[in-house]
């Protein structure tokens, strides 16, 4: 038998060795309590390090790679055992461990709602707040009247934002109001009760609506993905409009929208970028709004880990087949666009911002062509008017 839960290795009292399989970076950025780090990539070289005389344990990101790897060592006559569900397992079993029912509970919950929200009103005031609030005001994103479906997925991004939201209610001078609204597109039972505890710990009072989606894609080959994030924007759509309103916001932040940029030019020829707020074409009177628009991702991740408050990644079954290397993203272009970015602000700090400024300073006396409401300008369509008219 090569696997053990989380509660069996708990619960091991032997001297034991517990190896995170994880890259550096997830490694330092925390790990098992006591856990050595081995890439698994790597072991070839460093098997010397792994204990021959102890029983070992290996955590990689949701089991797949450390099931492998075990039963490897096991016919090398290593005593190994693949931690069943990976280092997610973990993280989820300390929210369950937290969220026990106790006669302390609700005062515990509190205690921990309230640190959660001094931290973005103090600490992380100049970070998220400020450029939360940039956003709303900058580009007009909330009316007096409006009623706001604020669209949680679970994830670090859309708690954030329910958390802002809840702030602004309190400190803002608009007046509207607000709804948090969560969809089940056919989350497994742990991604769901994750999202549960974690609307619990944060108080924020959701509004719960499940959908098939999961189903409806599962055997799409053709750009899944993208029809996953149709069919979810338009069931959300749907849903914020039968709950009376007019505006739903969703968690997109900065480094989405210079991804997407440098995305456009370089994988679809063109320049756009994601804007801050849109109109509906298929539901009237409809807007959508980003209100992190202008918040890094760098720090969206500090605040969560700062109140080591611990949520799901994108938990479809497509991304959950391959996330045994590490994260949802690996190996898709926004990943290797996300790569770039990171190594070019290590030359220069500035990238990000003019990357981002880029589509705020286009002048369009200097570009071949461009497109505006479906219709395709030339330069040379006046560049022979421009130059008689000077005269």
């Amino acid at each position: 038998m090569y696997r053990k839960t989380i509660d069996e290795l708990q619960e091991d009292t032997r001297d034991k060795q517990i190896i995170d399989l994880r890259g550096e970076d997830d490694f330092e950025k925390e790990t098992y309590p006591g856990a050595m780090n081995l890439y698994w990539e790597d072991l070839g070289e460093r098997v010397d390090e792994i204990a021959k005389d102890k029983p070992v344990y290996l955590i990689c990101y949701t089991g797949q790679k450390s099931d492998e790897i075990a039963q490897d060592l096991q016919e090398q006559g290593y005593e190994t055992y693949s931690v069943e569900g990976g280092y997610r397992a973990y993280l989820r079993k300390k929210l369950a461990d937290f969220m026990k029912p106790d006669e302390n509970q609700e005062e515990r919950l509190a205690d921990r709602t309230k640190d959660v929200e001094r931290s973005i009103i103090k600490k992380f005031k100049k970070t998220i707040w400020r450029p939360f609030t940039k956003a709303i005001n900058e580009y007009e994103m909330i009316k007096d009247g409006d009623k706001i479906a604020v669209c949680i997925s679970g994830g670090k991004d859309s708690m954030l934002m329910a958390k802002l939201f809840q702030e602004l209610e309190r400190h803002g001078k608009k007046n509207f109001e607000v709804v948090f609204l969560v969809m089940n597109p056919g989350y497994n039972d742990v991604n769901y009760e994750t999202i549960l505890n974690n609307a619990k710990i944060l108080n924020v009072p959701i509004t719960v609506f499940k959908t098939e989606i999961f189903d409806t894609v599962a055997d799409i080959t053709d750009s899944p993905c993208y029809l996953c994030a149709r069919m979810r924007r338009g069931h959300l759509y749907s849903k914020a409009r039968e709950l009376g309103c007019n505006k739903i916001a969703l968690g997109h932040h900065f480094d989405d929208v210079i991804e997407t940029i440098v995305m456009g030019m370089l994988y679809g020829a063109q320049i756009q970028t994601m804007m801050p707020k849109l109109h509906s074409t298929n539901f009237p009177g409809m807007e959508l709004i980003r209100p992190l628009y202008l918040v890094r991702e760098d720090d969206i991740i500090h605040w969560a880990r700062y109140n080591d408050l611990h949520f799901i990644q994108c938990a479809c079954r497509f991304t959950e087949n391959c996330a045994s290397c590490g994260g949802t993203e690996k190996g898709s272009k926004r990943a290797e666009i996300k790569e770039l970015i990171r190594d070019l602000e290590k030359k220069s700090p500035y990238i990000a911002k003019n990357i981002f400024r880029s589509v705020e300073n286009v002048n369009l006396n200097t570009v071949i062509a461009y497109k505006k409401d479906g219709v395709r300008y030339h330069f040379l369509d006046d560049y022979d008017t421009i130059i008689q008219s000077s005269k």
